[in-house]
């Protein structure tokens, strides 16, 4: 009997021990489909990918006209981002703080300012309808726009956005329908500029776009002193948002400067500005402290930093007592060399 049923054992035996290794593999085979480890390794290498993205794209941003200058290089006491500041007392004329106001840097969208003074002065039908055409699209830079060419609009609501939103078509078609077309346009607003005792200002073309449009500090306090007194301008360019009407489509434009909408400033006339030559910049009329001051400022290294300058000025000018009747400037370099856009 045992020698009947010792292959029977065997058998079982050796069933039992090739069964082990299978059960095995198959404990192994669930464990090695761990979702949560596969998806680890993916998310790593994205991210890795992503940073490396932006490190290189970093790396190939084109410097601004002042950092090629060395203006940055210059420290204050206010710790600004910008490396031509100026703060004027409109009423009195007292300089505040400077730095590096006689600079003569590209303003990029701050061209905007001097394209709306002299539609506004020219008392042209505000109600007139002007189209859009491929004469107003961006061909140096590239920057876009919602206004499609064919897009009809009226002078004042494209002179809104100009000021407001600083769309670039509409400004470039305010000088191209002005009487005697863009060229009579720009020798107007270099001689409004050499009017107004602009002497660092030329313009070529009334968006900003190009970095040949360039003035200092020193004239651009100049031209918003002058600006200011236009009820027109200081709607227009504090208004905090807009909408316009293209065929079907209704379009939602918001100010570039979001200060408009603190309750914290009074702002009476405000434009903001950037190109790469540029960088950050922003002009503005404001009432602080019972002051209305005049702000420039230029070349600022961060997409918001311009903005937190405005706010460092602000809570400076209002931590002087009261009492004093006066400040002591705060006075940085005003020297600085003349950068042209033809020379770097």
């Amino acid at each position: 009997m045992n020698r009947f049923f010792l292959p029977i054992w065997i058998s079982t035996v050796v069933l039992l021990l090739t069964a082990i290794p299978v059960q095995a593999e198959i404990t192994r085979h669930p464990s090695s489909k761990s979702k949560p480890q596969v998806k680890r390794v993916v998310v790593k290498a994205k991210v890795a990918k992503k940073n490396t993205a932006s490190r290189m794209v970093a790396a190939s941003k084109p410097s601004s006209y002042g950092q090629l200058a060395g203006l940055h290089g210059l420290h204050d006491a206010l710790d600004l981002k910008s490396s031509v500041a100026l703060v004027v007392d409109q009423d009195t004329q007292e300089v505040l703080f400077r730095k590096n106001d006689l600079a003569v840097l590209p303003i990029a969208s701050i061209t905007k300012l001097m394209t709306g003074l002299l539609i506004s002065e020219a008392r042209l039908p505000m109600d007139e309808l002007l189209t859009i055409t491929q004469d107003d699209v961006d061909l140096e830079k590239g920057s876009s726009s919602r206004l499609r060419v064919g897009t009809e609009l009226s002078r004042g609501e494209l002179l809104h956005l100009a000021l407001m939103a600083s769309e670039n078509r509409a400004a470039n078609a305010l000088g191209r329908t002005y009487p005697g077309g863009l060229p009579v346009f720009v020798s107007l607003m270099n001689a409004k500029a050499k009017m107004l005792g602009m002497v660092d200002t030329r313009y070529v073309e009334p968006t900003g776009l190009s970095s040949k449009n360039q003035s200092s500090a020193r004239d651009l306090a100049t031209l918003v002193n002058f600006a200011s007194q236009d009820s027109t301008l200081r709607e227009l360019s504090t208004s905090t948002g807009h909408q316009v009407a293209v065929g079907r489509r209704t379009l939602q434009y918001n100010n570039t400067n979001r200060l408009v909408k603190n309750p914290a400033w009074e702002i009476g006339l405000q434009k903001t500005g950037y190109i790469s030559e540029a960088g950050q910049c922003l002009v503005m009329q404001a009432k602080v402290a019972g002051r209305k001051l005049i702000m420039v400022f230029l070349d600022s290294a961060g997409k918001l930093s311009r903005l937190g300058d405005a706010e460092r000025v602000k809570r400076w000018v209002e931590s002087i007592p009261v009492e004093t009747g006066k400040t002591i400037p705060v006075a940085s370099s005003s020297i600085a060399p003349r950068i042209n856009a033809d020379t770097l």
